[in-house]
């Protein structure tokens, strides 16, 4: 990365639906660490955009019967709007209908095509439509595509892009550049397909089966290939071919933030892509996990997309950028729940920050004649209270640096709560009662510090509901973006600052609100309704749980499970018998440091099938604060003994 700048990319999102939390979730993302990093006082490029060509487009496009290319502009709307409500403070928007984007893609496709990197030639094969795939007839389960979409037969003369030359290549630079693919987990998931041969990459579509598209500049009746066409907007956007000073100034980007679904793609076909043009590859992509509704991903087909615009009509923009950054661990799936989100809401932020704020500021208004206090000497009490806020500052320094984003808000929050106890161990309503005004000024200063402080390091994250809080400290307008060299120092407020007005910041949300008529931009079917919390268990009584034999198992063998980011496969004894298992670990165990581990199966269980792979049994396994970690033994038992 060079040191000098920082630029941030999200995926272009396609134009054939409206945004959901998904979208919102990478953008948001984006977002602060854009934010972040301009506390950094460094150089910054926050790009997003949207995907406006192929299949889905033209499909959509047909279905309301109007041109894709007034699909497009129509559904763009949605995105430019939302990202707008949501306080997205993007540095650019590309359109991949632009001409800026679509004369340097067809500069590119020449060049290859003339240095042969690009050939003619037959293909069949198996071909998705929602995820604009080709896939080999290995590749299917069940005869759909790996993630459960249909797949139709397609044979035809297309483009081929030489992506096969360049696998040696790609396999030892993600060796040797660990920091490519991000998490550790998704560049081991990318090194394991690129164990199998590499094919060579499919870059268009006749025009007899889609019209939709950038037209190929030495073939008219073919237009480009999707994915071909939109990983070039990273570059493209940034002056690729146009404007030489800024791609050198940007480029190669900092992140490139994904989701996992598209990790393939990004980590296999672009830098292949990028190798063939011979531009440097991006520092880093790194994928992200789903957010999960009921347990599942959120899927326009299984009807449990959250409407983000929604959510913020009913609990505002900071509420729903807080949660969003402070549940998910980066990389990892995370739950969306109405329960969750307002226990979370009610503890972080009413109770804890909104709380601390409003104390200090009305104490200070009451009896320090709505001014910043002077205070006298610090004390270990005031010592303890700097030391963990301006360790919450180190700390967010540390997880920006390693994506560990709500890490770095908790030490935040910690440092909140640090000031709550400090608040309530001085008593500074008994020193006002007792006319102790130095001792009073200090324990207010020190408390307004540490929120001058706090709300700088939450400011990126929720920048509407800091900025008043900042303007109640006094700060004036040029002091309320905060910049890290003043985060850093101790003392920043001077006394005899006067407050702003003080409100209430988060008021605590008692029950689930009912949205206000005309308040959300698209009314909520009631099949969608976000769950209120978990689904509770089942109560069952002893005699039924008798039933359930579980038993110790030692693992012999474990592979992950190809185009399955969850799944890992796994070869058991039982004592007198070898079975296999499948389970959805991957995320949270290598393969090979689960063999020679002891564990507790269900052993009674009917075989099933998962992706097409038998299993017989089931582990058992604890989740909590992002974690699954299996059940094991204290001491070594023979595979084959009962648990009870």
């Amino acid at each position: 990365m060079k040191a000098n700048h920082f630029y941030v990319t999200t995926p272009i999102y396609y134009v054939n639906d409206v945004p959901h939390i998904g979208h919102a979730y990478t953008t948001m993302l984006a977002d602060v660490l854009a934010r972040y990093h301009r506390l950094l006082d460094m150089p910054t490029f926050f790009l997003t955009g949207t995907d406006e060509h192929g299949q889905k487009v033209h499909n959509a496009a047909s279905e309301a019967g109007i041109t894709a290319q007034e699909q497009a502009d129509r559904t763009v709307v949605r995105f430019l709007e939302a990202w707008k409500k949501l306080g997205i403070a993007y540095d650019d928007f590309i359109r991949t209908t632009e001409k800026r984007h679509t004369a340097v893609v067809q500069d590119i496709l020449k060049d290859l095509y003339d240095r042969d990197e690009i050939y003619r030639g037959e293909y069949e094969g198996w071909y998705c439509v929602s995820e604009e795939r080709f896939y080999t007839e290995k590749e299917l389960v069940d005869g759909k595509s790996p993630e459960g979409k249909p797949v139709e037969r397609i044979v035809e003369v297309n483009y081929f892009f030489r992506m096969g030359n360049y696998q040696e290549w790609l396999i030892d630079y993600i060796d040797k550049h660990p920091e490519f693919i991000q998490p550790d987990f998704r560049r081991n998931e990318t090194l394991g397909f690129l164990k199998k041969p590499l094919g060579d990459l499919c870059i268009s579509r006749p025009k007899t089966r889609l019209p939709w598209g950038i037209d190929l500049p030495w073939d008219s009746d073919y237009v480009c290939y999707v994915w071909f066409d939109a990983l070039v907007n990273y570059i493209s956007a940034v002056g690729y071919l146009r404007d030489d000073d800024q791609f050198n100034r940007w480029w190669p980007a900092s992140y490139h933030l994904i989701g996992k679904d598209i990790l393939t793609t990004h980590t296999v076909y672009w830098p292949t892509m990028l190798k063939a043009m011979g531009i440097a590859l991006p520092q880093t992509i790194f994928a992200h996990g789903w957010w999960l509704v009921g347990g599942e991903k959120m899927s326009k087909s299984v009807g449990n997309v959250t409407d983000p615009m929604e959510i913020m009509d009913l609990y505002g923009i900071d509420a729903l950028r807080y949660y969003l950054m402070a549940e998910m661990t980066l990389g990892q799936d995370a739950t969306f729940t109405e329960g969750k989100f307002i226990k979370r809401y009610n503890s972080d932020l009413a109770n804890d920050l909104g709380n601390l704020v409003s104390r200090v500021l009305k104490m200070i208004a009451r009896n320090a004649g709505g001014a910043i206090p002077r205070p006298g000497e610090a004390g270990d009490a005031e010592n303890e209270l700097r030391a963990q806020t301006l360790g919450a500052v180190e700390a967010m320094e540390e997880h920006l640096r390693g994506m560990s984003l709500d890490r770095g808000i908790g030490r935040a929050i910690d440092a909140v709560r640090a000031a709550n106890r400090y608040f309530d161990q001085m008593q500074p309503w008994k020193l006002a009662r007792e006319g102790d005004t130095e001792r009073l000024g200090t324990v207010l200063y020190n408390s307004a510090e540490c929120l001058r402080i706090v709300s700088g390091l939450l400011y990126p994250v929720i920048p509407t509901k800091m900025t008043e809080l900042r303007r109640s400290l006094g700060l004036r307008d040029d002091e309320i973006e905060p910049h890290l060299a003043s985060l850093r120092e101790w003392g920043g407020l001077e006394p005899g600052r006067v407050l702003g007005s003080v409100q209430a910041l988060f008021p605590r949300i008692e029950k689930p609100k009912e949205a206000k008529p005309g308040a959300a931009a698209v009314p909520k079917p009631k099949e969608k309704k976000m769950p209120t919390e978990e689904p509770e268990a089942e109560i069952i009584d002893i005699d039924t749980f008798a039933k359930v034999q579980l038993k110790i198992a030692k693992i012999l063998r474990a592979e992950r499970v190809p185009k399955a980011d969850r799944l890992l496969r796994m070869d058991i004894t039982l004592g007198d018998e070898e079975r296999q298992i499948v389970a959805g670990i991957a995320e949270h165990y290598a393969p090979e440091d689960l063999v020679g581990k002891s564990i507790v199966v269900v052993a009674n269980l009917k075989k099933a099938k998962l992706r097409g792979l038998e299993s017989h049994g089931m582990l058992l396994a604890a989740s909590g604060a992002g974690k699954v970690r299996l059940l094991t033994l204290d001491e070594e038992l023979p595979p084959g003994s009962s648990v009870s």
